[in-house]
């Protein structure tokens, strides 16, 4: 059977030091793309726009500074405890979606307290754009040849060549257009519920959606971590757990306080 070979350069182009490479451009892409769309719920409801141009660029390093801890403390602890400096060359990869999700919220708690926003209210908005922005970063890491699928003979099966010769699962697409579907879902419910409705329900809901995904996922995927536990779970699907069972708790808790049309 012949599969699809997958051989781009991660590099866009380099001038000396510097480069451009696609991850970055799809990481960057996501918060522009999703700085329009959130600044469009913004003035449909008649909140204050400019503001957001701040947001921008916190959410950014809060993100990536979350994605970047969680990383190294979850999924390679022995070696940055053994070279601590290494922590901060994030050039060389190694970012965990759930820390920068953390990351990201945190920023959005401080930014919704500076601008007296309900942190509620302000976090359902930003779950509409940071499932989209799953999509982007996901897209990046198929690009980079990177968070490889497991060995398979399924038509659609992918030799990434610049790591083996093997037909893998692309799983990385698999995981970018589920949240590319998420978006879709969480961005529906904004437009035909009410406002209320959409700040009460569409948290619990991406958090359900979106690591959900992530644990199924898992079972696709090569091993991330560079240690091994003696149960069948991966590092990715135990730190989805609490945020699935989070989800499932919130969402039964605010179903029993709205009621049916």
């Amino acid at each position: 059977m012949h599969h699809f070979v997958w051989n781009v350069n991660p590099v866009i182009f380099s001038f000396g030091f510097l480069q451009l490479r696609w991850y970055g451009l799809f990481f960057v892409g996501s918060f522009l793309v999703g700085l329009y769309i959130i600044k469009d719920i913004f003035k449909k409801e008649g909140k204050e726009t400019q503001p957001l141009e701040d947001w921008l660029i916190y959410a950014l390093l809060g993100a990536i500074i979350g994605a970047r801890v969680a990383h190294c403390l979850f999924y390679e602890p022995s070696y940055y405890l053994n070279h601590p400096l290494e922590i901060l060359y994030i050039w060389k990869g190694g970012l965990a979606s759930h820390g920068g999700m953390v990351g990201a919220m945190i920023v959005f708690y401080l930014f919704s307290k500076k601008y007296n926003h309900s942190y509620i209210w302000f976090l359902s908005r930003m779950a509409i754009v940071g499932a989209l922005a799953g999509f982007f970063i996901r897209m990046g890491n198929f690009f980079n040849s990177e968070i490889l699928g497991k060995v398979t003979n399924v038509p659609w099966a992918i030799i990434f060549e610049r790591y083996d010769n093997l037909p893998r699962h692309p799983v990385q697409l698999y995981e970018s257009f589920s949240y590319l579907l998420i978006f879709i879902i969480l961005y529906t419910i904004y437009k035909k519920s009410s406002f209320k409705t959409s700040t009460q329900i569409i948290p619990p809901l991406f958090l359900i959606l979106i690591f959900g995904v992530r644990f199924i996922l898992e079972f696709f995927k090569l091993k991330q971590a560079n240690y091994s536990l003696d149960i069948p779970l991966t590092v990715g699907q135990l730190l989805s757990i609490p945020m699935i069972v989070i989800g499932v708790i919130w969402l039964i808790t605010i179903k029993k306080k709205i009621k049916p049309k």
